[in-house]
């Protein structure tokens, strides 16, 4: 089980981790959401979850929870400018399917 940082990701999260006092790393997940199903959720963790899962990357760390490991795992987490803004990107090698915009996705579990 691995979630990974590109290099440009990795810079961005050790950025707004070290700007933002009591901060311990990157939380990323999931919520059920949009027209497929599952969202992205990333936001800077200020306390560990009990049932959360650490990877940590060169000093970086990114945190899981238990119901959104098995929807993530194996993910890369990229960094990268979209037109006028920046946007993380993730490869998740579980998503089967998007949704038109790209908001959300759907893994073979939610097709069964």
């Amino acid at each position: 089980m691995a979630i990974t940082l590109t290099p440009a990701a990795h810079a961005r999260v050790a950025q707004f981790v070290a700007r933002q006092h009591g901060a311990l790393g990157l939380r990323f997940g999931v919520k059920r959401t949009g027209c497929s199903g599952w969202g992205y959720v990333t936001e800077l963790v200020t306390q560990a979850g009990s049932d959360d899962t650490v990877f940590e990357q060169d000093g970086v760390r990114v945190y899981v929870d238990a119901t959104s490991l098995p929807l993530v795992d194996g993910t890369a987490i990229d960094f990268a400018r979209q037109g006028l803004g920046e946007v993380f990107v993730f490869d998740n090698p579980n998503a089967k399917a998007e949704c038109g915009c790209g908001e959300s996705f759907t893994t073979d579990a939610d097709k069964a």
